[in-house]
């Protein structure tokens, strides 16, 4: 998800029910897969991924390696020889507008006749504006492309951590304080943010104004944990790394849909209770939510399944306590900051009463977290659920995954 602080962050999505830019400059010509001549062209076996085409063919694909999405709602791709039409159709939750984007190969010339944002691709560099987009980063190998993020607090990306340490990579801020004058100075060829619909929280139009390449990512409107994962593709579009991405993601579809099977037929699915109070009030995650097709998968029996849609439902203390309080399990609490029994009473004595506490059956998601409260379930989990489903089985049906070691949870005890 965004890097907002997670709570925050949740909150506001809870609450939620094309411009033109000037061309950017070229890449730097450092890959191997360069078209230097009209030779180079007509035999393109590969997309670019560094450098420009200088004897442009009309006649050439210059992108032979290409991709469908399959899972993922929110955003297309259309191909033409010299360029791809990306349209993200949900920005975020209840938006009333899309997003075209017209990735144009760098070294040819842009269509006359296409409405959208004008991007040369393969970018030089980029700004990213939350962390659910710097593990496709590093997994595709990017990570050097990577010039600014919104924060240095949220990240626990090692890679990142580095080049932060190392004076490779700026903090520019968020929302509408932005820091626009050093993201000019940055000049980067993109800077991929997402949009809420409040005007406070949102980057682009500032960025937008001030002439800055922008793309906005709705990886985390999607409610399929494959829809959400398959989000890498769009990231991998704005370097021409479709053949990369597309493996990556095929693998992590296949490894989720093998572990998923493994719970298809479990003859009893232990019910799961979510999240606790938030300023007074409990959002549990909607029956058609990403969470709970989650647990679905993880063969769990969530409370809530068959009530609310995508969103989360507002509820009182007292109305999780009655349907909840002997639960099987408790998951996602929400509260990174919990390590024992002793931290969950004392923000709530009334936690006591809650039998999978009793038990030792909660289990937090906060096994890897900074010294800033950044989770790398929130990072790394988007880019990679079947690593969240693994675990989830783990905490559910352990005799499922015996050997399997949890990455994001932790027992509270």
């Amino acid at each position: 998800m965004p890097t907002l602080p997670s709570r925050i962050f949740a909150v506001i999505l809870l609450l939620l029910s094309g411009c033109v830019a000037a061309p950017i400059g070229s890449p730097p010509a450092t890959d191997a897969a360069t078209a230097t001549g009209p030779t180079a062209a007509s035999t393109l076996s590969s997309n670019l991924h560094g450098g420009c085409v200088e004897s442009y063919d009309p006649s050439v694909d210059y992108f032979p390696e290409k991709f469908s999405v399959t899972f993922a709602t929110g955003f297309g791709v259309e191909y033409h020889n010299n360029y791809k039409i990306v349209t993200v159709t949900n920005p975020w939750q209840g938006a009333q507008e899309s997003f075209r984007y017209v990735l144009v190969q760098c070294g040819t010339p842009a269509p006359q006749d296409v409405d959208g944002t004008v991007i040369e691709v393969p970018v030089a560099d980029i700004i990213a504006m939350s962390t659910t987009y710097l593990p496709t980063l590093d997994s595709l190998g990017l990570m050097d492309r990577l010039i600014g993020i919104d924060s240095y607090m949220w990240t626990t990306n090692k890679a990142v951590r580095s080049r932060i340490e190392a004076g490779e990579v700026a903090e520019i801020g968020s929302g509408a304080g932005v820091n626009v004058e050093l993201t000019l100075d940055l000049d980067p060829s993109l800077v991929m943010t997402y949009g809420t619909g409040f005007s406070d929280y949102d980057t682009h139009p500032v960025l937008l104004e001030a002439g800055i390449a922008v793309a906005l990512n709705g990886d985390f409107v999607e409610q399929d944990p494959l829809g959400r994962a398959e989000w890498m593709k769009f990231i991998a579009l704005f370097f021409n790394r479709e053949a990369d991405a597309a493996e990556e993601f095929d693998a992590i579809a296949a490894e989720y849909q093998r572990v998923a099977e493994l719970t298809a037929s479990v003859p009893e699915r232990p019910t799961v209770l979510l999240s606790s109070v938030y300023n007074g009030t409990w959002y549990v995650a909607g029956g058609n939510s990403y969470m709970a097709k989650l647990l679905a998968d993880a063969g769990a029996a969530y409370l809530w399944a068959d009530v609310g849609d995508v969103g989360a439902l507002p509820l009182d203390f007292e109305s999780v306590y009655a349907v909840a309080a002997g639960a099987d399990f408790w998951l996602n609490p929400d509260n990174s900051f919990w390590s024992s029994r002793e931290d969950v009473i004392a923000s709530d004595p009334r936690y006591a009463d809650f039998e999978p506490l009793e038990r030792g059956q909660l289990f937090n998601n906060n096994a890897n977290v900074n010294e800033n409260g950044g989770n790398a379930y929130y990072e790394e989990g988007a880019a990679h659920p079947e690593r969240v489903l693994k675990d989830l089985v783990r905490i559910l049906h352990p005799h499922l995954l015996p050997d399997h070691e949890l990455v994001f949870f932790r027992q509270i005890e």
